[in-house]
């Protein structure tokens, strides 16, 4: 991509021996009394953090990256699609993450024949009463796992529209809200195409991250033999310790809510959607929403890290995993086999970060 625009020059901020070498004692003694504490106490959000982390880590080895995001996926209100070829622990992780949370959990496998009454429930004559009774669907729980959602044709996956967006159903007039938290993790493998359908872009753009996971190094694959050989009559998920409910799940959500975003950074994110949008390599670019997304992933991340306020660090820590699914290479880049991974890339050293 060398004919693309020129990255603009950005003034070195790196430290000069000799500054440091001007300041007196007195100046050093100052600085060590302006330590600033958190608006915000996230120490308990934190460390719920780290023990989702342990939980997880007893049987997921590596893939620290996808663990982060499905974490942050759960504080910002968003959703997740996993994508991985079989066999790299996208399921499992997922019900893993699942077991660690005290809420409830569906799990509905997509197949070709799925109907959208299969997931979001229908109405049943009741003889008795001679009334029509709505029976919900496995949709309604507080973390559902899509497993190969790239399997079931549009009219189902338009079913999933309104309840990842609004959080609620509407059937027969009648609207249905969701109890919180609510979290749909959904799988799907990019190798097989056969008997797959292409998600549509409106359900892309409700995914707050999409995560792709990759094969693990040697050192990974040989510790996962080893846990595997050591579990002799055990199952995975037996280790694993439910320890936080829902209501501390909402607790948190509100908490991320409060993170302090200065408005310099609010400039910045929207700066880096304007981008995709005049950017000559992508036919599609991102939508407000993504800006919102990105916006959402932040601050999660900064809470992970805590910190009650979002740092351009965090920005573009987010920025990958919450475009690259968004935005449409043109046929002529994808022909040359430019992803749109490396586009976002370049559009992030493009942007001038705020100082």
């Amino acid at each position: 991509m060398k004919d693309n625009a020129e990255t603009p020059e950005q003034e070195d901020l790196t430290p000069k021996p000799n500054v440091v070498e001007s300041i007196d004692d007195s100046a050093l003694n100052e600085d060590k009394e302006l330590q600033f504490e958190n608006r915000l106490d996230l120490s308990e959000l934190q460390n719920s953090v780290q023990k989702i982390k342990q939980e997880v880590g007893k049987v997921i080895v590596g893939q620290k990256d996808m663990v982060d995001m499905l974490i942050a996926s759960l504080l910002a209100q968003g959703h997740s699609l996993i994508e991985g070829v079989p066999g790299v622990a996208k399921t499992v992780t997922a019900k893993l993450l699942s077991k660690s949370l005290n809420v409830g959990f569906s799990r509905i496998q997509f197949t070709p024949d799925l109907m959208p009454s299969d997931i979001l429930g229908t109405s049943v004559f009741n003889l008795k009463n001679s009334e029509f009774e709505f029976k919900k669907g496995p949709i309604f729980s507080n973390m559902i796992l899509i497993d190969e959602i790239n399997r079931s044709p549009a009219k189902t996956q338009a079913a999933l529209f309104e309840v990842m967006e609004e959080k609620q159903i509407t059937i027969d007039g009648h609207k249905f809200k969701l109890d919180l938290p609510f979290m749909v993790l959904a799988t799907q493998n990019p190798v097989e195409q056969e008997g797959t359908y292409r998600l549509p872009e409106a359900q892309l753009d409700r995914f707050l991250f999409k995560i792709d996971v990759d094969y693990p190094n040697l050192e990974e694959e040989i510790e996962i033999l080893e846990r595997e050989h050591n579990l002799k009559d055990q199952q995975k998920t037996d280790k694993i310790t439910s320890f936080l409910t829902a209501e501390d799940i909402v607790k948190y959500q509100n908490l991320v809510n409060q993170i302090i975003v200065e408005k310099h950074l609010l400039k910045y994110i929207a700066e880096l959607i304007v981008s995709t949008r005049s950017n000559r390599f992508l036919y599609l670019g991102a939508s407000p929403r993504a800006s919102i997304s990105i916006l959402k992933a932040s601050k999660a991340f900064a809470a992970m890290s805590g910190r009650d306020f979002v740092t351009p660090e965090d920005i573009k820590r987010a920025a990958v995993p919450v475009l690259h699914h968004r935005v449409i290479v043109t046929p002529e880049r994808e022909m040359e086999g430019i992803t749109s991974k490396q586009i976002i890339k370049q559009i992030i050293e493009t942007v001038e970060i705020p100082r």
